[in-house]
């Protein structure tokens, strides 16, 4: 069995493929033969040692993946072989709010990832691909996908006619933009590429704006909202560009902080939190139920995402490079 690892953190050099026993599984788990890998942000800054958290080599890397089971183990009664599944994020988050133990469950840290040919999950830490679905879509789900729609159908849902404010168009952001149009919502969208606004414009943002020739674009949100602000914003930048969404967003309004683009350090003025009674939610990715609640919405509405590059098995190396680059739009991903 093959598997790619982290033999040394700080480039794309330091993933190695090494060859391993095959595993099989105890009871209450399943063995899966992954046929699709996605990656996330946060693989990179996994692989360079950029964020925190005790991730000692040699680590399997990668959050994401789907395939199908090969095997399960004795009392398994959800699963048989043959079964088109995805892993979830959080191993032992399958309801309800986020709590410290959950933290210890992660995929690609501290758990060992997918980026490999079999792996062993438990029976509660999957779930089933909608049938529309290639492999390739559904491993972009369980990371990307998921912590856009608790961004928008959580605890204060986006309702039709209200405005949604995106940064960026990396792989939250555009399931943010799809997931805020199918429930009506209005998007403005943020990004330094020109080519990219064109492409988010096709897939249904309203107004678009380039932000390495109009810098101020929490001015223009709220000028295009009548100067009231927008109802929710789509936050990826962290403490690089916090405060200039707490500028954005109308009295009352919502902040989804989902990612740290910016970077993991920054000074944030909060007295606008204050003054604005804005309303700042956290959101790392979600719990299992919440998965599978996207997937209802994603077959009812034939939903596909968005797969800038798919790269072959041998190409990992090739696949974390052209993350780094940011030149992507949509979902990376690496079919086996």
């Amino acid at each position: 069995m093959n598997s790619w690892i982290i033999q040394s953190h700080g480039t794309p050099d330091g993933l190695t493929l090494v060859d391993g026993p095959e595993p099989q599984p105890s009871p209450g788990q399943v063995l899966i033969r992954l046929r699709a890998v996605s990656l996330n942000f946060r693989d990179l800054l996994t692989l360079n040692l950029a964020r925190p958290g005790n991730l000692p080599p040699p680590l399997v890397p990668c959050s994401d993946g789907a395939g199908e089971i090969v095997s399960v183990g004795e009392g398994v009664t959800r699963w048989k072989a043959g079964d088109r599944v995805l892993g979830t994020f959080f191993q032992n988050w399958t309801v309800g709010g986020m709590r410290r133990e959950v933290m210890r469950s992660a995929l690609g840290g501290p758990l060992q990832g997918v980026l490999t040919e079999l792996r062993v999950l438990s029976e509660e830490g999957i779930v089933r691909i909608p049938e529309h679905l290639s492999f390739e879509e559904a491993a972009t789900l369980p990371c990307a996908a998921l912590t856009a729609w608790n961004a928008l159908t959580g605890s204060q849902p986006v309702c039709a006619g209200q405005t949604v404010l995106i940064l960026g168009t990396g792989g939250v952001s555009l399931f943010a933009l799809q997931f805020a149009k199918l429930h009506g919502a209005r998007v403005l969208l943020v990004s330094r590429s020109e080519e990219k606004l064109a492409k988010a414009r096709d897939l249904g943002a309203d107004e678009t704006l380039h932000s390495e020739s109009a810098p101020d674009w929490e001015k223009w949100a709220f000028e295009r909202t009548d100067r009231t602000g927008v109802d929710h914003v789509i936050e990826v930048g962290g403490a690089a560009t916090l405060g200039k969404s707490m500028e954005a967003v109308r009295y009352g309004g919502r902040i989804s902080l989902i990612g740290v683009l910016g970077g993991f350090e920054g000074c944030v003025n909060p007295w606008p939190l204050i003054a604005k009674s804005i309303s700042l939610q956290g959101i790392y990715v979600g719990p299992r139920a919440l998965l599978e609640a996207m997937n209802q919405a994603l077959t009812l509405h034939k939903m596909r995402p968005v797969i800038d590059r798919v790269f072959n098995w041998h190409e990992a190396r090739e696949a974390f490079s052209h993350l780094e680059s940011g030149r992507h739009f949509g979902k990376i991903v690496i079919t086996l």
